[in-house]
């Protein structure tokens, strides 16, 4: 499976490669900002721990959602 992944890969031109190379960044970073809300205590805004939670639950449910969109677009 991993190796018809990489020559999918290798059939996108390049501007498809950047935009995958690019949907792959946004989705790590929605992930590691969902974890740092989540964690860290000292946000410059002012929220509550519920609140953080939330959001910190919904950027990860977003980051999640790009990467099941990633993967469905490069199976095609």
């Amino acid at each position: 499976m991993l190796n018809n992944i990489l020559s999918n890969i290798k059939k996108k031109s390049l501007k498809e490669r950047f935009l995958l190379v690019l949907g792959i960044l946004f989705f790590v970073v929605y992930f590691v900002l969902g974890l740092f809300i989540i964690f860290m205590d000292n946000l410059p805004i002012d929220l509550t721990p519920t609140y953080r939670i939330a959001a910190g639950i919904l950027l990860i449910a977003y980051a999640s959602f790009r990467c099941y969109r990633i993967i469905n677009d490069n199976n095609n």
